[in-house]
C-alpha cells in the first residue's frame, strides 16, 4: 500500500471571503501563477485539487500561519491540550506568548493565533469544495470517479468544519456552491453546524470504499467513526451506539483492509515507524526527506521537543504537574478518582540543579502509560538515555520540570524520520493521529453509560487500559545509560501498576467519572483534552482547580486564570473576520456570547 503523495497546489480564485480572509479586489485579477478552471478540469487535475485537500491536514501549506505553523497545528496541541489543562505553554514566558491568554482563557478576539487557525481550517474547507466544482467541469470522469471524489471531499469538508465547530462554536457552513462569482459568499453563523457535518460524513459513509490504495485516504469506516464522533458531541449517544453496534464493532476495519483493534504497545501509535496500524483509523500523514524541504513533515509540533540539544529548538508544551500527578493509581492499579492525586506532586527536579544527583521515585504505584507521555527525570526518555531534568528544559522556573514524549522521535532515526533539510530536526515524521481506535471505544463506552449499560461501558474502558498490563511494553531502564542505544535492561523503569474495573459502577455518575479520567490518561497530550471538558459542561470544575494547584507548585503563568462558564467553552470569533464579513455596515458573523 501507498501513503498518499501530498501536492503544495495553489488553488483557483473562487474561495470564501469570511473563510480565506481574501479581500475583493484580490479576485478581480488572477495572479500570476494561479490555475484557472479549465485547466485542472481533468481527471488528473482533480485528483490533483483531491489531494491538495487532503494536505492541509497537517495544518501548514495554504492561508493562516503566520505566526507559525503551531499556530495550525495538526494536533491542536495549544487549543486542545494547553488550553484543557494538559500542558503549559512552556519555553520562555514571552516566547510565543499570544499562546498565554489562550491557556487562561483570558483571549481575546484580536489573539492573531485564533485568525491563523480560522483562515488555514477554512482553506481546507474551500480546497475540498474546489474538487467538487471542479469535478464537475471535467469530462474523463466516470460516475464512479464523481461519487469517490464527492465522497473523499465531502469527507475532508466536514472534518475541516468539525475542527472549526470545536473551536469557536457557530460558524459558517460553507459547501461548494458558495462562491465570488455567486455574489453569495457572505454566511452568516446563525446555526449550529453538527447537522451540516453530520450529512457530509453520512455521504462519505454510504459512498466511500472500505479499502483504499493509499494508506492516507478515508476509507468507509474512518467516515463511520467520524460520524460516530459527531453523534457524540450532539449528544446523539443512542445513535453513536447504533452505529458502533452494528457496524464498526463487527466490520470496521483500516484503508488497507485490517480490521480495527488497539496496538499491543501503547507507544506505537506515536512512533512514526510504526504509523498506520491497525489502531489508526484517520490520521494527517507526515513524510520528511522527500525533496519537499520539510514541508510535508510535522511542523506544528516543530516547537515541542526538549531544549537539551536533541533537536536544537524549542523546549515548548510542557506536560503539567497536574497531568503528571493523573497518573499515580492505587494499590489496586485504578486511579484516584476522587480527586486526591492532586493532594501531593509526583517526585519531580523542579528547583533542583541538573548537576545536584536525584533519584526518581521507584515506589509510587504509577500508571505505565505516564513514561511514554511525559519525560521525567531520571527515566528512560525513548533512546535518548536518562531524561536530564533542567538540563533539558529551557525555562524550568516558569515551566515545569517535565517534557512532552508523544511527539518526539528517537535519536536513532533522527536525518531518517525526521527533516534533514530545514532549521530543526524537529520536523518529523511522525502522523497526527485524529482518530485512533482508543478514541473510538471510549466514546462506545460513553454511548452504553449514557444508555444505561454500566457493565458494558466498563468492558470498553477495561479493553483501553488492558493492553498495558504486559510488563514488556513498559519503559524499561537502560543496560547501560551512558551508552542508551545498547538496548534495555528487564527492569522497569518505575513502580509500575494498572488494575481493572473489577466492580461494577455504582451509578452512571461514577461510570462517567471513570470514563472521563480514562479519557485524560489515554489522551494526554493528543490535543483533545479541552474539547472533552467543554461538551461535558465540567470545564470551569476541572479547570479553576488546576490553576490553583499550578500557581501553588510555581508556574507563575496561571496566576489569576480563571474559567468563564457560558463564554470559554469556545474561543471568541476572530475580530478579523468580523470585519471582514460586513455588509451594509453590520458584518454577518456573530461574536460569541462574552467576547
Amino acid at each position: 500500500m501507498k501513503r498518499i503523495k501530498k501536492y503544495r497546489i495553489i488553488l483557483i480564485t473562487t474561495a470564501v471571503a469570511a473563510a480565506a480572509a481574501c479581500s475583493k479586489s484580490f479576485l478581480n485579477i488572477p495572479p500570476a501563477g494561479f490555475l484557472q478552471p479549465n485547466t485542472v478540469a481533468t481527471k488528473a487535475g482533480v485528483e490533483a485539487l483531491l489531494v491538495g485537500a487532503y494536505s492541509l491536514l497537517d495544518g501548514i501549506g495554504g492561508a493562516g500561519g503566520n505566526n507559525g505553523p503551531w499556530a495550525t497545528a495538526a494536533s491542536n496541541w495549544v487549543y486542545g491540550s494547553v488550553a484543557g489543562g494538559d500542558a503549559h505553554k512552556g519555553s520562555d514566558p514571552g516566547d510565543q506568548n499570544l499562546i498565554t491568554p489562550i491557556e487562561t482563557w483570558g483571549v481575546n478576539a484580536s489573539n492573531a493565533y485564533l485568525d491563523d487557525v480560522w483562515q488555514a481550517r477554512y482553506d481546507g474547507v474551500q480546497r475540498a469544495n474546489e474538487a467538487i466544482r471542479i469535478m464537475r467541469l471535467a469530462t474523463d470522469l466516470l460516475p464512479a470517479d464523481t461519487i469517490q471524489v464527492t465522497a473523499e471531499a465531502k469527507f475532508l469538508r466536514a472534518h475541516y468544519h468539525f475542527e472549526l465547530r470545536k473551536l469557536f462554536g457557530k460558524v459558517p457552513y460553507i459547501d461548494e456552491n458558495v462562491t465570488y462569482s455567486a455574489g453569495n459568499f457572505l454566511i452568516p453563523n446563525d446555526h449550529d453546524i453538527l447537522p451540516d457535518i453530520e450529512a457530509d460524513l453520512n455521504y462519505a459513509y454510504t459512498n466511500l470504499p472500505e479499502t483504499q490504495s493509499d494508506l492516507g485516504r478515508a476509507n468507509k469506516w474512518a467516515a463511520a467513526c467520524y460520524l460516530m464522533k459527531v453523534y457524540i458531541f450532539e449528544g446523539r449517544f443512542s445513535d453513536a451506539k447504533t452505529l458502533f453496534d452494528s457496524q464498526i464493532k463487527p466490520n470496521g476495519k483500516t484503508t488497507a483492509g485490517h480490521a480495527y483493534k488497539l496496538n499491543a504497545r501503547f507507544s506505537d501509535n506515536f512512533n512514526p515507524s510504526t504509523r498506520n496500524s491497525d489502531e489508526s483509523v484517520f490520521a494527517a500523514q507526515m513524510t520528511v526527506n522527500d525533496g519537499a524541504s520539510g514541508a510535508n513533515s510535522n511542523q506544528g509540533d516543530g516547537l515541542n521537543f526538549p531544549y537539551g540539544g536533541q533537536t536544537g529548538c524549542c523546549g515548548f508544551f510542557q506536560p503539567s504537574f497536574s497531568l503528571a500527578n493523573s497518573f499515580k493509581v492505587d494499590a489496586n492499579g485504578l486511579p484516584f478518582l476522587d480527586g486526591s492525586y492532586n493532594n501531593t506532586n509526583l517526585k519531580n527536579d523542579q528547583g533542583i540543579n541538573s548537576n545536584t544527583p536525584y533519584t526518581p521515585d521507584a515506589v509510587t504505584p504509577i500508571d505505565p502509560r505516564i513514561d511514554w507521555t511525559i519525560g521525567r527525570r531520571g527515566i528512560p526518555f525513548l533512546d535518548w538515555g536518562p531524561m536530564a531534568g533542567a538540563n533539558w528544559v529551557r525555562n524550568q522556573a516558569s515551566a515545569g520540570p517535565y517534557e512532552p514524549v508523544k511527539n518526539m522521535f528517537y535519536a536513532a532515526t533522527k536525518n531518517v524520520l525526521t527533516d534533514a533539510s530545514g532549521w530543526t530536526a524537529g520536523f518529523t515524521a511522525n502522523n497526527v493521529n485524529i482518530i485512533r481506535y482508543a478514541d473510538v471505544l471510549l466514546w462506545a463506552a460513553e454511548a452504553e453509560i449514557q444508555a444505561g449499560s454500566l457493565d458494558a461501558a466498563r468492558g470498553y474502558i477495561n479493553q483501553v487500559r488492558d493492553r498495558n498490563s504486559d510488563p514488556s511494553t513498559w519503559v524499561h531502564k537502560y543496560l547501560d545509560d551512558t551508552n542508551p542505544t545498547g538496548g534495555y535492561s528487564n527492569t522497569p523503569a518505575a513502580n509500575y501498576k494498572i488494575g481493572l474495573y473489577t466492580t461494577p459502577f455504582a451509578s452512571k455518575d461514577a461510570a462517567l467519572t471513570a470514563l472521563y479520567f480514562e479519557r485524560k490518561l489515554e489522551l494526554a497530550m493528543e490535543g483533545q483534552r479541552f474539547f472533552d471538558l467543554s461538551r461535558w459542561g465540567i470545564a470551569k470544575q476541572e479547570l479553576d482547580p488546576f490553576y490553583a494547584h499550578e500557581v501553588a507548585s510555581g508556574y507563575v503563568l496561571d496566576v489569576g486564570a480563571s474559567f468563564t462558564t457560558g463564554k470559554n467553552e469556545f474561543l471568541p470569533i476572530p475580530q478579523p473576520q468580523i470585519d471582514k464579513s460586513t455588509t451594509g455596515g453590520k458584518s454577518v458573523l456573530t461574536q460569541n456570547p462574552g467576547y
